[in-house]
């Protein structure tokens, strides 16, 4: 092999990597990765989320001794991210270099995917079914998929899952927040996305302006919401970090 050769093979590499720049081919949605290496896979989180369901089960048996007839009260879960783990449709997705906050390859998930259970979930649900209090799934979920997903929340064996509990995309989450007061008294929200808490959290606000928000509702955190860790969606996701600005040094 002459020179020449040898000199086109190993430009070979950087050539391909500069005319797929160039041609607008690169992966986009690679960039979703390390988010997702965390979600799916890390110790922390984890330990996060049985962290968060311990201490909302002491929180809640905190609550139950202030409540004489328990079936009047209710527990109000968020499904995705919160209960259930959908990660391996979002790494499906990555890793065909599909954009998954696009949000179009939801519906076949819901209809055929198996998600799994964020850990420590199903105890705590099973620990306030067991106090009478009541359970509702209120959920972003596709009203055209609800067979789909009580099939699916009944073949992970979680309580109280009926077509009454279950409140999917129809009306507001607020809305549907609004139709279980008419009948129980909320006690406890869980979710993992700040919307999943109240309506002045809707509409996609810019970051700051939900931390203001978050500020204004400090009391609530650890008390009546408890929030989930999510680090592979949500409206935080376009935010611009704020960098240092010393120069680099190596």
């Amino acid at each position: 092999m002459n020179s020449m050769a040898k000199a086109l093979l190993l430009a070979l590499p950087v050539l391909s990597a500069t005319a797929t720049a160039a041609g607008g081919d690169l992966c986009e949605p690679k960039a979703y990765e390390m988010a997702l290496r965390y979600q799916q896979k890390s110790a922390e989180i984890m330990a996060l989320q049985l962290q968060t369901y311990r201490f909302a089960t002491e929180r809640f048996n905190e609550k139950l001794k202030e409540l004489n007839t328990p079936e009047n009260y209710a527990v109000v879960m968020d499904l995705d991210e919160t209960v259930l783990d959908n990660t391996p449709l979002l790494v499906r997705d990555t890793e065909q270099c599909h954009d998954y906050t696009k949000w179009d390859t939801w519906s076949d998930w819901e209809k055929q995917g198996k998600p799994g259970l964020i850990p420590g979930a199903k105890a705590f649900l099973d620990h306030v079914n067991q106090s009478k209090v009541r359970i509702y799934y209120v959920s972003d979920r596709m009203q055209e998929n609800k067979a789909d997903t009580l099939r699916t929340l009944k073949a992970l064996g979680l309580p109280q899952v009926s077509d009454e509990s279950v409140l999917l995309d129809t009306v507001s989450k607020e809305e549907r927040r609004q139709s279980i007061l008419k009948k129980q008294q909320i006690v406890m929200l869980f979710g993992d996305s700040l919307p999943d808490f109240a309506v002045q959290f809707k509409n996609k606000k810019p970051s700051e302006q939900q931390r203001e928000l978050v500020e204004a509702s400090a009391e609530h955190f650890g008390n009546d919401w408890i929030v989930l860790p999510n680090a592979a969606y949500g409206s935080w996701s376009k935010a611009t970090p704020d960098g240092w600005n010393a120069p680099l040094k190596k």
